[in-house]
């Protein structure tokens, strides 16, 4: 799921509550503070922020030189099936064909 660009004016109709401790609580007081925005403001930007960062880490590969050649050697020149992928490919064309 690739992720989605930030729209700007959509209706906010769903809520989210969270628990905090008292320090968290001043400690993001102050920073919406030091921000120029709402707690809300500022709590919605963060955890926005936070997920879209978390989806990427999940969802994009970086890969060092090596593991890249690999990778694009595979894909350009893959290897040929092996006997028991072979086996696995007749096993399968005769259950799903089949049914």
């Amino acid at each position: 799921m690739p992720v989605a660009l930030k729209k700007r004016g959509t209706n906010k109709i769903e809520r989210v509550e969270a628990r905090l401790n008292p320090e968290q609580k001043r400690r993001i007081e102050y920073a919406a503070k030091l921000k120029g925005r709402s707690i809300s403001e500022f709590l919605v930007s963060s955890a926005d922020d936070a997920a879209v960062r978390a989806i990427e880490h999940h969802e994009v590969w970086t890969l060092t030189g090596r593991d890249r050649e690999a990778f694009v050697k595979a894909l350009l020149r893959p290897p040929s099936p092996s006997s028991r992928m072979k086996a696995a490919l007749r096993r399968y064309k005769r259950r799903v064909i089949s049914s």
